[in-house]
């Protein structure tokens, strides 16, 4: 029997709240009437415990600027923390001294006023006030949640997949992980929301509440905020930062920051709903080589378990007829450098093959009755894998074990919003009965977590690949890679990826991306908008093209222009990689994003604009999302940039129309900016660092620039808590009429090249050069341009430097170099 053991309280969370005349009906106490009878600060657990007349507030300080603010009112219970890691190490340094009506508990970058009577908390720093508990907390039967106080001009991004705009003040947002299959401009709900806000005050708050609920930026109540939800914890973490980039690094390092991806993540996808056949994924990446498209992984969808889309969910097994020899297949693909990525999903059916033996161990969540809870939903009858309890958790991963055997790199968890998921489901959660409505919105945020932990024990000498489209606050640490969900395959569904990918960057989800080419519908090809898209995902952090089949997402079935162009922007995605892999490893030491909003590297950039974004911190990226445009306003940051296929300087500060052919986007490089790339290759499993191309983009208004990249072997798990990793950290100084860049190679892993080459490309240079000294030896320069035979002089010559009059361009090779210094005479 299975026992309906809990500590909390069963009741219709739905519908028992009544509101009359705008009273709530309710023996809760109001906040109102607390007081503050004790603070005591514990200095060795980072705690402040709080005693009020209707509880205790116990406050955590996590990192210097955040702290997690428990509620327990009147003997309240509560769930666990879903947004924090299990164990943080405490942050030791907070003081607390008292004050005239309360007390002040300071930490380096916040610091909170707490009022005694009533009891109320407030937060600033250095900078000022930030916000304050209007009334605090509330609990009532069926509601509970916070309320703050907002200012009239206050800005609020956050709620995670929302396609509403930058600015989300105004609006009422349903927190509940929800399917919209087909969106495309406009939705309130979506996939994968977070209970969170940043403020352009300069602070952010999570909700650490799990169940159903709301979160009102000011809708109801013009200078209200209020997270509302009908049970789960009753606790928020607050942060704080003096500018963007620090708010993002101290709430990530709370939350906790992504785990390094493999190398290989980077790379192109053959992916598509789906491939019905062994033979048919052999074909397409067959066809990738032959055509000189570089590709690192396939990405097999349901049709792996059955021969249609319904009837055959929760096989978990092979489908024979088609797939005779999986083994091989994935043996084959691993020969040619192609890594095999499975779709699970957490739905039995009835009808599958495993629905017995779901039965027989108990593995799915349950009705009231304490039997496994059954409803019809698109692919058929089912159950629902309960991911909260350990015996199912062990019986869903056995599937994934026999799979890691058989040799599967990588693993795509979908429909775990859950997509169909009952309100009186009931799941058993450490030996506590909840409700599907109290845990529902991390239910992809525990699957996660059985998947990460579980293939780190199976490969411990290899890094997790995870791709889920729902998940919580801090899912980024189970090594999450999330996705848009099931966009309409169209230029209103284009349109709003930057906003959603951002939205969720800036909260540590930093590897959001979308179906390249759009997902959904779609009734013939559309070469611009295809071309367009993949463009774009150049400059996002996962490249994989994906949409229902019946038009390719693959570049490879195209015509030969759409082919000749995305060919190149891919080869330029791998060309990029050590820029791009180098933003990996920063996103994972710092928790700094890959794609940034403007705002985060320009103070004075506006939050609203998703017309451009950071890729990383040297690349400004405005992607081409109106149908036959051939030309684009592009508003400029202040500073000098440089247009990155042209190089053609450009004054920022102002907006610049940039022409559009099908061809290319508008990139810009800002001044000043070090853009380390290496050669095309077929796959990662290729890459060599031993030879780099470095583009530096000198300019007189940049007197001094650095930068740094980062590698190591791509593939063990632990590399940057064991320091198995090389930095390259790059100087320019530039002074009067010379310029002087410094390399300096810092670290080691066991398979870094013997010897590195770094040819390095100087853009902006005006003329000839009177002088050049590379580790103290001095080159010729010699000058040619587009006509001249000297261009067929070949750069391994020692001790020579070609200068490119027209463009203005000097090219300067290195060899068997761990330190580098080039002075260059003007």
């Amino acid at each position: 029997m299975f026992l309906l053991k809990r500590r909390f309280r069963m009741v219709n969370r739905i519908s028992t709240l009544l509101i009359l005349c705008g009273v709530l009906v309710s023996t809760a106490i109001a906040s109102e009437f607390r007081r503050l009878s004790s603070a005591e600060l514990i200095a060795e657990e980072g705690r402040l415990v709080l005693l009020l007349d209707s509880g205790e507030v116990d406050i955590r300080a996590i990192n210097s600027g955040t702290v997690e603010v428990l509620y327990k009112l009147n003997d309240s219970e509560q769930l666990p923390s879903f947004a924090l890691p299990e164990y943080t190490k405490p942050f030791i340094g907070g003081v607390l001294r008292q004050t005239e009506d309360g007390y002040l508990y300071q930490l380096p970058e916040v610091t909170l006023n707490i009022q005694a009577n009533p009891f109320k908390l407030s937060f600033s720093n250095k900078n000022g006030y930030l916000t304050q508990e209007e009334t605090g907390a509330f609990l009532y039967e069926t509601i509970r949640g916070f309320r703050f106080a907002l200012e009239d001009e206050e800005r609020l991004m956050g709620g995670g997949q929302r396609i509403l705009g930058m600015n989300r003040r105004g609006h009422r947002l349903p927190l509940y992980n929800k399917a919209h299959y087909g969106y495309n401009s406009d939705s309130s709900q979506m996939y994968f929301g977070l209970p969170a806000v940043m403020s352009d005050k300069g602070y952010a708050i999570a909700f650490d509440n799990s169940a159903n609920g709301f979160m009102d930026l000011g809708y109801s109540e013009k200078n209200i905020l209020q997270f509302e939800a009908e049970a789960g914890r009753t606790s928020y973490i607050f942060t704080a930062g003096e500018d963007y980039q620090q708010l993002i690094q101290n709430f990530v390092s709370a939350t906790g920051t992504q785990p390094l991806p493999p190398r290989w993540a980077l790379g192109n996808y053959a992916s598509r709903f789906g491939y019905k056949s062994q033979q048919e994924v052999l074909d397409t990446i067959e066809k990738f080589i032959d055509l000189d498209f570089p590709v690192d992984a396939v990405v097999l969808d349901l049709y792996w378990f059955g021969p249609d889309i319904k009837g055959h969910m929760g096989n978990l097994t092979w489908d024979k007829v088609n797939w005779p020899e999986p083994e091989k297949m994935i043996s084959d693909l691993n020969a040619n450098g192609v890594k095999t990525i499975m779709i699970t999903e957490p739905f039995i059916l009835r009808s599958s093959s495993q629905w017995q033996s779901a039965i027989d161990n108990s593995a799915l969540a349950k009705n009231l009755a304490g039997n496994a809870r059954t409803f019809d939903f698109y692919f058929g009858n089912t159950g629902l894998v309960d991911v909260f309890d350990q015996n199912a958790r062990d019986w869903f991963w056995q599937y994934y074990k026999k799979l890691n055997a058989q040799g599967v790199s990588g693993w795509w968890g979908d429909l775990g919003e859950p997509e169909v998921h009952p309100a009186d489901t009931l799941h058993n959660m450490d030996g506590n009965i909840v409700t599907a409505n109290e845990i529902h919105n991390v239910y992809g945020h525990r699957w996660a977590k059985m998947v990460y932990e579980n293939q780190k024990d199976a490969r411990p000498l290899e890094r997790p690949f995870i791709m889920m489209r729902s998940g919580f606050i801090g899912s980024q640490r189970y090594g999450m890679i999330p996705w848009t969900g099931d966009v309409e395959r169209s230029w209103a569904g284009l349109q709003p990826q930057v906003e959603l990918a951002l939205q969720m960057s800036i909260f540590g989800l930093a590897y959001i991306h979308s179906d390249l080419g759009g997902f959904a519908g779609g009734e013939e090809f559309d070469a611009e908008l295809y071309t367009r898209w993949l463009q774009y995902g150049v400059f996002q952090p996962v490249y994989r093209p994906h949409a229902q089949d019946h038009i390719a997402p693959e570049p490879v079935f195209h015509n030969l222009k759409t082919q000749e162009i995305v060919r190149d922007f891919i080869k330029l995605r791998y060309r990029l990689l050590p820029y791009n892999y180098s933003l990996s490893i920063q996103n994972s030491m710092t928790g700094l994003p890959m794609m940034r909003p403007l705002f985060v590297e320009f103070s004075n950039a506006s939050i609203d604009r998703t017309d451009a974004y950071m890729w990383g911190d040297s690349l400004l990226v405005a992607p081409v999302v109106e149908q036959g445009q051939s030309e684009k306003d592009v508003l400029l940051p202040h500073g000098k940039w440089f247009d990155f296929w042209t190089q053609k300087e450009y004054i920022g500060g102002k907006t610049v129309t940039i022409e559009t052919p099908l061809e290319r986007i508008p990139v810009f490089v800002k001044a000043g900016a070090f853009v380390p790339m290496t050669a095309p290759i077929q796959n990662t499993s290729q890459y060599n660092s031993g030879a780099l191309d470095v583009f530096y983009y000198f300019d007189d208004t940049v007197a001094n620039a650095e930068y740094t990249m980062f590698d190591d072997d791509g593939i063990s798990p632990n590399t940057i808590k064991s320091k198995q990793y090389q930095s390259f950290h790059f100087t320019a100084q530039a002074k009067d009429h010379e310029l002087e860049i410094n390399l300096d190679v810092k670290g080691q892993y066991s398979t870094a090249p013997s010897q590195r080459d770094i040819t390095y490309t100087i853009y902006n240079i005006n003329a000839l050069p009177k002088m050049i000294k590379v580790d103290g030896l001095e080159y010729d320069v010699i000058e040619s341009d587009d006509a001249s035979p000297k261009l067929g002089l070949s750069l391994i010559d020692e001790l020579h430097a070609i200068y490119h009059a027209d463009k203005r361009t000097l090219i300067i090779k290195t060899k068997n170099v761990t330190k580098n210094q080039i002075k260059i005479v003007k």
